[in-house]
């Protein structure tokens, strides 16, 4: 194994009515004058906006709005929160809402002590010193952003979707109340799911010895939301499912499961990036289009550990033939995917991609990569990139 350190310094409050403490919570970070980041109407009809509201109005802390939040978040809005945050001297930021609100909250976080345009963290040119403190309410379960120290944010000119890692951002405290995902549109709630396994299975694909613990936790985190999804595909209102995938969220992206590894993949998201940046699609879903795709192009390089996911997670029988067993591993989730309604090709999604846009998609993400290669399991250049957005399409 190799040496590691595990740092998930976040206060989980889970359960039902949770959001009621958001008050309180508040409170005890010192905060003077929060903001509320927000998404677009749900958070307002569904009388959870109020709620919170409420909640900080009795613990007497003051706050200023800002919603508008879209999926892939994009830079502008977090250039006007900013602003917002330095105008009304916020010392708190309180994302309300997915992966998505909390990104942008993340970068509105970052921005506004930084000396310089925030792009620059994520374009990799700087480094974020210092943060405000945030926290937030969870309603989507997916990105498991509620954790990490990570954020992926969208510029609007050209579309190019980066992301920036700092410990500093990892929220103070996140609430996780099911009842919030009750009701999420399937769509969502799929992609979602898709988007937990990935977290996990770019952290199981890996080049070099790994942890036995670790790759046992992410196996069951996977059967875990397997299961689970197929529950809420037949009966979205199954709290008790809502509930097991808005954990496995959590952990599935707060580095646990990579405790031991010399280094993840993340090849998937990355070549992802560039498909929801250039035409806007949804991430989770993006990701079911890509990884079949991804697995099919570099699973000989990780044999042994793909034909393990086909045994120990998609329940394939252990015939001895590795290489066939390998690739049934990879059609049962891909078949998974189709199960639930998510797409596999960027045709099912609607898109048409013309050869000149595969190729500008994988020179974008050898640039974002700084012209290196990306991936664990296998080492890919710019035109292992290619090859696989193509074979994607």
């Amino acid at each position: 194994m190799n040496n590691f350190n595990f740092y998930a310094p976040t206060k989980i409050v889970f359960g039902k009515d949770t959001e009621q403490k958001v008050g309180e919570l508040v409170k005890a970070q010192k905060a003077n004058k929060v903001l509320i980041h927000y998404g677009g109407a749900s958070a307002v009809k569904s009388g959870l906006l109020e709620r919170v509201v409420n909640s900080l109005k009795e613990a007497g802390i003051e706050y200023v709005l800002l919603g508008g939040v879209i999926p892939n978040p994009r830079l502008s809005l977090v250039y006007e929160g900013i602003e917002l945050c330095r105008k009304e001297k916020v010392d708190f930021i309180l994302a309300v809402g997915g992966g998505s609100v909390i990104d942008s909250a993340k970068g509105i976080a970052w921005g506004v002590p930084f000396d310089g345009d925030v792009w620059e963290l994520y374009e990799k040119k700087q480094e974020a010193s210092d943060a405000l403190p945030l926290g937030c309410i969870l309603t989507i379960a997916a990105a498991g952003s509620e954790m990490s120290g990570g954020s992926v944010l969208t510029k609007d000119e050209g579309g190019l979707k980066r992301d920036y890692c700092n410990d500093n951002i990892r929220s103070k405290f996140s609430i996780m109340n099911p009842e919030l995902t009750l009701t999420l549109p399937p769509y969502q709630t799929a992609a979602g799911c898709v988007d937990i396994l990935m977290h996990t299975l770019e952290r199981y694909f890996v080049s070099g010895s790994t942890l036995e613990t670790t790759k046992s936790i992410a196996e069951a985190i996977m059967r875990t939301v397997i299961t689970n999804t197929k529950i809420l595909h037949h009966d979205p209102m199954n709290y008790d499912a809502r509930a097991e995938i808005m954990w496995c969220s959590s952990l599935s992206h707060n580095d646990l499961t990579g405790c031991g590894n010399l280094s993840n993949d993340f090849a998937s998201h990355m070549l992802e990036h560039e498909i929801s940046g250039l035409f806007d699609v949804t991430h989770g879903a993006g990701l079911a289009v890509v990884w079949p795709s991804w697995a099919r192009y570099v699973y000989q390089d990780c044999l042994d550990t793909f034909v393990r996911f086909a045994i120990e997670v998609m329940g394939i029988e252990n015939t001895g033939d590795k290489e066939t067993m390998a690739l049934q591993g990879i059609d049962a989730l891909e078949a998974f995917f189709t199960s639930i309604d998510m797409p596999v090709t960027m045709t099912q999604m609607n898109l048409e991609v013309s050869e000149k846009q595969v190729r500008y998609m994988a020179n974008s993400c050898s640039q974002a990569a700084g012209g290196n290669c990306i991936g664990s399991a296998k080492s890919l250049d710019l035109e292992d990139m290619y090859q696989i957005l193509k074979d994607a399409v």
